[in-house]
């Protein structure tokens, strides 16, 4: 990885997880001579899967989805990735595309103002200012931990570590231990440690609707067939993308089809959940789908296990030696682990950018993020976001959005090249627009409509998470740069610059 910070570039991309690397690959398969740096605050590329390391940490996608178009692997081991695999493939795609010299690690984003006058980004970070031309901020979506404010946490005498942060070097062994949170984290590490403690005590806000998981192990011959015919591993690429489709036709077309998820996974719960009392409190009011829909073999028995406590109650404070439940009940633990998720509808990076009128684009949200395409915010010229609002999915693979708001980049950047542009900045009107279309789309369906509270709601209230229909109309709309919507200047300082028509 590169050490140095140039003072000056043309792109510079925050962020090297999938969304960065998705973006950096584009820009350079595109134009290989282009100007662009990726900085990443961690000493490794990787992102979220990087970061998590929590015991049975995977995909919830299929491998064959959750990856590189351009960078496709037929070494998976399983139909749905292990966290060690998918970290070893985004380091090994930064191997083959060649693009170590273009990161630099160990370098946090500490600020970026825009100057109306240079129609620049100025950057801070941890290893120096750079003037930016363009700004792409890949930072992710789940990539900050979310800790409640628990009274009395700070009195605690024992360990306490968020699952994205996991302490391996804490033994659990004979241990009690209480699990905040019963989403996706959870369901993967608490039947894997639960063998190894003395007690687990799992504190459930809101049960959710879990269904199998239909893992498989791939073995030597289908990899070695992937390898040899790779026509093979692209045609189940595209089964696997058809079928992850159709669900939206159930999520967000036709809800009416719900129901027959529901007794399919009632059944599943009824198989795996012998204690009538257990069953009941796993049991969700809300229609599957409204929260995320868990995959998991074997989260529901474990919970029906002697030796685990369900509390439905909530968790009300902290002790010198344990958690106290809204009961009024001291559970003795050893141990307390967060899973208590991430900050998606408040991402930090919106604390540190500052667009034409001085105010950070946290303060121009509201609390409710919102912006053309995901991508483009008005007042933040020369901006792009990645994995930015109302793009998040409930039923495919984010890899795939990423890679079209990457072409979307691209795009712009050849626009501005081509026509001698230095700046872009989405109009308002586009904005509201485009906002406006996700918004009415989202009423009816099972994100909005299934009668539960998520985290897709921001604090407004309003769905800012999540992409209301197919992902392949996501594509359409992002292949070209559409510049009859955004406001293009040219020139180098305020006296020169003039708007260029589209």
């Amino acid at each position: 990885m590169n050490s140095v910070l140039p003072q000056q570039l043309d792109v510079l991309v925050v962020g090297a997880g999938f969304a960065g690397l998705a973006a950096v690959a584009k820009i350079l398969a595109d134009d290989p001579s282009a100007d662009v740096t990726v900085i990443e605050r961690a000493s490794d590329v990787g992102g979220t899967w990087r970061d998590n390391t929590y015991p049975g940490c995977a995909c919830d996608v299929p491998t064959s989805l959750y990856s590189f178009s351009f960078a496709p692997s037929p070494e998976w081991s399983h139909t749905f990735a292990r966290q060690p695999e998918l970290f070893s493939y985004l380091k090994s795609v930064v191997e083959r595309l060649g693009l170590q010299r273009r990161i630099v690690t160990d370098c946090e984003l500490l600020s970026a103002d825009w100057s109306e006058t240079d129609q620049r980004w100025s950057v801070q970070t941890t290893k120096g200012a750079t003037s930016v031309r363009v700004l792409v901020a890949a930072t992710g979506a789940l990539s900050t931990p979310k800790i409640p404010n628990v009274p009395g946490i700070d009195t605690f005498g024992g360990t306490v570590f968020h699952s994205a942060t996991w302490n391996h070097e804490h033994d659990l062994t004979g241990e009690r231990v209480a699990v905040i949170g019963t989403g996706a984290s959870a369901v993967q590490f608490v039947p894997e440690i639960v063998d190894k403690a003395a007690r687990l005590t799992v504190f459930q806000r809101t049960p959710a609707w879990v269904i199998p998981r239909l893992d498989r192990t791939i073995g030597r011959l289908e990899r070695t067939l992937y390898e040899k015919v790779p026509a093979a591993h692209r045609a189940v690429r595209g089964i696997i993308y058809g079928y992850r489709e159709a669900y939206v036709t159930v999520l967000a077309d036709n809800p009416w089809m719900l129901p027959a998820v529901k007794a399919f996974a009632k059944a599943n719960l009824k198989r795996q959940v012998k204690n009538p009392t257990t069953r009941a409190a796993l049991t969700p009011d809300y229609a599957p789908g409204c929260k995320r829909l868990l995959l998991s073999n074997d989260w529901l028995w474990t919970l029906d296990r002697p030796d685990v406590d369900l509390v439905t109650s909530g968790l009300e404070s902290v002790t010198e030696n344990g958690v106290v439940d809204a009961s009024g009940r001291n559970h003795e633990v050893d141990t307390i682990i967060f899973a208590t998720g991430f900050t998606p509808t408040e991402p930090p990076v919106s604390h540190l950018l500052r667009g034409t009128d001085g105010r950070t684009l946290a303060e121009r949200w509201g609390g409710s993020p919102q912006a053309h395409l995901g991508t483009t915010v008005a007042g933040f010229p020369n901006l792009f976001l990645m994995y930015g609002p109302n793009t998040n999915l409930g039923h495919s693979s984010i890899v795939y959005m990423l890679e079209s708001q990457a072409n979307y980049v691209v795009s712009a950047l050849n626009e501005m090249k081509n026509h001698s542009i230095a700046a872009v900045e989405v109009e308002e009107s586009a904005q509201r627009q485009h906002n406006s279309w996700v918004d009415s789309s989202l009423e009816g369906t099972v994100w909005n409509a299934g009668g539960c509270s998520s985290w897709y709601l921001d604090s407004n209230g309003r769905n800012s998470t999540m992409w209301p229909t197919y992902t392949f109309r996501f594509r359409n709309k992002t292949r070209e740069f559409d510049t009859s919507n955004y406001r293009l200047a040219s020139g180098t300082n305020e006296s020169d610059k003039k708007v260029v028509s589209a």
